[in-house]
């Protein structure tokens, strides 16, 4: 009973510490200390040499607004995308598409870098969950960073040989990022 009682005391506070830690990065990551890292690019720029080109892209879907409460800020405009890169931070704006059970939000920025090795933080404030990650740029290269939802996992029936599935109805649990067409 003692190792039962144990082993529930050390999960609660492994997520109880995956939340923290979340919470603490999305806070060190919500303001820009530095302006001079990436320039936002537009159709057309030359990619000067010793620079690089990143094209950053997500797609995720949430439920309908006020869907839990009137305060609730999913599946409205207001729900943004933090990317902060060696400290300079762009909150993203998606672009909202209403589907039968919920709203695809897709966000996206091509960003100028100078080639090299950078930290990334990707965050969704609203849903209390981030990821940080290193990076290397190759200079004249066209790299790729897509942000990819983990849903929660729908409750259901345990089943030998089975899992439960996920969906965006259990909300966003974290995030994973895909540098290069590659997973951490």
């Amino acid at each position: 009973m003692t190792k039962i009682k144990l082993l529930m005391l050390v999960t609660a506070l492994m997520v109880f510490s995956g939340c923290a830690e979340s919470s603490a990065l999305i806070r060190a990551s919500s303001t820009s200390l530095r302006t001079d890292v990436f320039e936002e690019l537009k159709n057309g720029i030359l990619i000067p040499q010793g620079f690089t080109k990143m094209l950053f892209s997500a797609t995720l879907k949430t439920h309908k607004p006020g869907i839990y409460s009137a305060k609730d800020i999913h599946g409205s405009p207001d729900y943004k995308l933090l990317l902060n890169v060696d400290g300079q931070m762009i909150l993203l704006q998606g672009t909202l598409h209403e589907e039968s059970d919920g709203i695809r939000y897709m966000f996206s920025k091509d960003l100028l870098l100078r080639a090299g090795n950078h930290t990334v933080v990707v965050a969704l404030p609203e849903d209390e969950v981030a990821v940080k990650r290193k990076i290397t740029l190759v200079e004249g290269e066209v790299s790729s960073l897509v942000a990819e939802p983990v849903y929660g996992k729908v409750p259901g029936k345990r089943r030998p040989s089975s899992y439960s599935g996920t969906s965006f109805e259990e909300g966003i649990k974290g995030i994973r990022l895909k540098f290069q067409d590659r997973y951490n």
